[in-house]
């Protein structure tokens, strides 16, 4: 049986694959020109100074502290998992912060039970949403939760909040206080060791007491290879990204504001006039520069799909493609997100959407929303392959590059590019950077050293154009 289900889906997968690639090389053309404009590289906060540690460069005046690593024991008797990515920072009572880390595991990497998977048998196994193949290879991935001290940086209480999921990459804060855990993956029920089907959203209070959630898979927001959520606060809609080279931008309209998990409708992002718009930018800038384009989204339904085609059936209706989506942020009436392949050297895009007045609503045609290319730098010594971002409480983008030796990177509402930290320890991607509720703290993940940082500094400083 799961040989036939097994060719069912190869099948599908080159049969929509082709036709996909066929659909985005009939793409009508926009192009502006051969070269974008390149933007300025500044020195906001002065040069990156060595790090003595010899773990993280920083400009002169800026510190950080490891609060978590990989393996230590946590507050609850487990382990603190490895792989450490998306995280958001909620306020707690008397000045502490509800920091949320997802962890991007697959069975046989170092996750909260111990090798032997023995800690498992202290935990309800109906809060571990798939106990995989037992004992050594129960899923590994979810969240686990820190309770901070932020006058003194220290970890207060940590522990387990999301159990059993798997390759949870990034996600996003909701308005209500809550982390959306994303699986970045796609794998069906019954395959191998998998006793439950995988490729969704779950929702993980933030909460100071210790404790898992009960695992929900949010089946209504789609079923793919989840990265990042943005949620909107005036209307609960949550933009989603997807982490292929083909991916769609997907919103959720909930039934019920606030409540996910009693469903609602998944659409995908179209550029009004221009069906497939292919906005990777890999062969010419098709995609203008700082030029919004009004958008319209259609239905994908049933979302929660079997088959691993909704981007395939996007694309039939005429969903824009987009190249790997990634990191996404949602913060005062825009949302942000980064496509770490796009560009014309695949080094990376940030693009801005701006929504409707109506958005979601029966009047949105009147006053479509627009999505803008903010930012494609085409050049190395900007940036490369940003991954998860950010907003800064003034404004600025804050980005994570994912490749070796990757810096912390931020850009100003003007486009202009500075270095603002840079891993100097490990051939680790940085992820996860939120800053606290009070915008002192800024922490950021070195994923694959399992090492959790905080960071703090003169955040409010004078430009200096190089």
């Amino acid at each position: 049986m799961k040989k036939i289900t097994i060719f069912k889906k190869i099948f599908l997968a080159v049969f929509f694959g082709g036709l996909a690639f066929t659909l985005l090389n009939t793409l009508p053309s926009c192009t502006v020109g051969s070269h974008l404009p390149r933007p300025l590289l500044i020195q906001k906060y002065g040069p990156l100074v060595k790090d003595p540690a010899g773990i993280l460069d920083l400009p002169e005046g800026f510190t950080y502290k490891i609060i978590s690593r990989t393996g230590e024991k946590m507050s609850d008797g487990l382990l603190v998992p490895d792989r450490p990515d998306g995280m958001a920072a909620f306020p707690g009572s008397e000045d502490r912060v509800i920091l949320i880390r997802n962890h991007e595991l697959m069975p046989t990497q170092a996750g909260p039970f111990g090798k032997d998977g023995a800690l498992a048998d202290n935990v309800p196994k109906n809060k571990i949403y798939d106990l995989g193949g037992g004992a050594a290879l129960i899923c590994p991935g979810g969240t686990s939760t820190l309770i901070i001290n932020e006058e003194t940086l220290e970890v207060e209480k940590s522990f387990l909040s999301l159990a059993g999921t798997l390759n949870n990459c990034s996600g996003g804060p909701t308005p209500w206080g809550s982390w959306i855990s994303s699986e970045e993956i796609f794998i069906p029920k019954g395959y191998d060791i998998y006793q439950k089907a995988h490729g969704y959203n779950y929702e993980v209070p933030a909460s100071e007491k210790i404790g898992l959630t009960t695992p929900v898979p949010l089946k209504a927001m789609g079923r793919f290879r989840h990265e990042a959520i943005g949620v909107d606060p005036a209307t609960s809609i949550v933009y989603q990204t997807e982490d292929l080279n083909d991916g769609l931008i997907y919103r959720f309209l909930p039934d019920y504001p606030g409540e996910l998990h009693k469903g609602g409708r998944l659409q995908a992002l179209v550029i009004k006039g221009h069906q497939r718009f292919d906005t990777r930018n890999w062969e010419t800038n098709s995609f203008p520069l700082n030029v919004p384009l009004e958008v319209e989204w259609v239905e994908l339904n049933p979302a929660d799909s079997p088959n691993d085609n909704l981007r395939f059936r996007g694309a039939l209706q005429g969903a824009a493609v987009f190249a790997r989506g990634e990191g996404m942020w949602f913060q005062d009436g825009e949302c942000y997100f980064a496509c770490t392949n796009g560009g014309r050297k695949k080094l990376g895009q940030i693009f801005r959407y701006l929504p409707s007045p109506f958005e979601g609503t029966d009047r949105e045609s009147e006053q479509p929303g627009t999505l803008e290319l903010f930012l494609q730098p085409d050049d190395s010594d900007l940036a490369r392959s940003a991954d998860n971002l950010t907003v800064a409480p003034w404004g600025d983008l804050i980005l994570c590059e994912d490749n070796i030796r990757p810096f912390l990177f931020g850009v100003t509402p003007e486009g202009n590019i500075y270095k603002l930290a840079r891993n100097v320890g490990f051939d680790s991607e940085l992820t996860g950077c939120v800053f606290s509720p009070s915008g002192r703290t800024l922490f950021v993940n070195i994923q694959v050293a399992g090492l959790t940082l905080a960071i703090q500094g003169p955040w409010k400083v004078a430009e200096e154009i190089l």
